[in-house]
C-alpha cells in the first residue's frame, strides 16, 4: 500500500527479491494534474501498471468491507505500507498471517507522523534514517523491526534527503520481508514514550519567512522546504503590480554584519550585489541568490535585481 515516488521506489525493491511476490497494490485514487486536469495516477500506481500488476485498487478508503474483501481474495501473508495516506482499521491490520509493517522515514520514536524528512532538515539533525515498524492502532507507534540510518548533508533538501531515504527504506523493507519470511527477524524493539516526537503534516502558511528568526533556521527551512511548500517572502510594495508581490525565494548564502546594519530591523535590504540582494537576519544577514517570482521563471537573485533598483536601507521584504 503506497502512493509517493517512495512508495515506488520500495515496490521496485521488493519486486527485485524472487523470494518475495507482489499479490496486489493498494493505492489513492487518481487525481486532476497539470493544466488540463487530467485524472492522473500517483507514482506508486503508475510505476505497478509498468510493472504488470494487474491486481490493483485505488480506494477513496481501504477499510469499507468491499476493499478488505478484495484484498482477503489475494491472501497476502504481510500487507507493506508506505506513505499511504489512509489509517488502517483493526480489521485490516490483523487480516494477513504477519500483520502490516510500515517504512517510515525517521529514526523512531523521533518524528512520527506525516512530515519526517522535512522537519528532521529543519530542526538542524545531523542523522536521519528509516524505521520499518509493525503497525498497530497508533500513528507510527508500533515496535521497531529494522532501522537504518542516513546521515544528513549540509546542501540537502527536502526533496534530495528524501530521495536517498526512499532507496534506503526500499532496501530496508526488502530485507525485513525476506528475514521475516526465512524467520530470521532479530527481536522487535518498543519504542521508548520518552523520547517520543512529532512531525506534523506541512501546510502552505509554514513556508512563510519569518525574517527575524536566525540565518540558520531560514537557510535550513528553505532547503527542508523544497520543493514543498517552498519559502516565501513579499517583496517591497513599490515594486508589486497587480500581484501579491510574494517572492519564492530557492537558494540564500551566510553574510557578515556591519556594527552599523545590525541596528536595522529583521528584513531590511542591507545590500545590494551583483549576485541579489542581502537581506538582515535576526542575527546577521542572507544573501538571496535564487529566486521565483509570482508568476515568473526561477531566476538568480542578480536577474531579479534588474528592473527592480532596491535601495539598501530603505526596501524590506516583508511577511505580507
Amino acid at each position: 500500500m503506497g502512493s509517493s515516488e517512495a512508495s515506488a521506489t520500495c515496490l521496485r525493491a521488493i519486486l527485485r527479491l524472487p523470494t518475495l511476490k507482489v499479490v496486489g497494490v493498494v493505492t489513492q485514487p487518481d487525481r486532476p494534474a497539470g493544466r488540463g486536469r487530467e485524472l492522473t495516477p500517483c507514482p506508486c500506481r503508475a510505476y505497478s501498471m509498468l510493472r504488470g500488476i494487474k491486481n490493483s485498487i485505488m480506494p477513496e478508503n481501504v477499510n469499507t468491507p468491499e476493499v478488505i474483501a478484495q484484498i482477503k481474495e489475494w491472501k497476502p501473508d504481510v500487507i507493506a505500507v508506505v506513505a499511504f495516506g489512509q489509517f488502517l482499521g483493526n480489521e485490516l491490520l490483523s487480516l494477513p498471517q504477519y500483520g502490516c509493517v510500515n517504512c517510515h522515514f525517521s529514526l523512531l520514536p523521533k518524528y512520527r507522523g506525516a512530515s519526517p524528512v522535512a522537519t528532521a532538515l529543519a530542526n538542524g539533525e545531523e542523522m536521519t534514517g528509516v524505521s520499518i515498524i509493525r503497525m498497530g492502532e497508533g500513528m507510527d507507534d508500533g515496535p521497531v523491526l529494522l532501522s537504518q540510518t542516513e546521515p544528513i548533508y549540509r546542501d540537502d533538501t527536502g526533496e534530495s534527503l528524501m530521495d536517498r531515504l526512499a532507496i534506503c527504506g526500499g532496501v530496508t523493507l526488502a530485507k525485513a520481508l525476506s528475514l521475516m519470511e526465512a524467520k530470521k527477524l532479530p527481536p522487535e524493539v518498543p519504542q521508548e514514550d520518552a523520547l517520543v516526537s512529532f512531525a506534523h503534516k506541512l501546510k502552505k502558511h509554514y513556508g512563510l519567512i519569518d525574517w527575524s528568526e536566525s540565518s540558520a533556521t531560514i537557510e535550513r527551512r528553505i532547503r527542508a522546504y523544497k520543493p514543498w511548500p517552498g519559502s516565501y517572502t513579499f517583496i517591497p510594495e513599490r515594486f508589486r503590480k497587480k500581484d501579491s508581490g510574494r517572492l519564492v525565494v530557492i537558494g540564500v548564502e551566510f553574510c557578515a554584519v556591519t556594527p552599523k546594519q545590525r541596528l536595522e530591523l529583521p528584513g531590511t535590504v542591507l545590500d545590494v550585489t551583483p549576485r541579489g540582494p542581502v537581506v538582515r537576519t535576526g542575527d546577521g544577514a542572507l544573501l538571496i541568490v535564487a529566486v521565483k517570482p509570482e508568476g515568473a521563471k526561477q531566476m538568480d537573485g542578480g536577474a531579479f535585481l534588474r528592473g527592480r533598483e532596491l535601495k539598501p536601507l530603505v526596501d524590506m521584504f516583508m511577511m505580507k
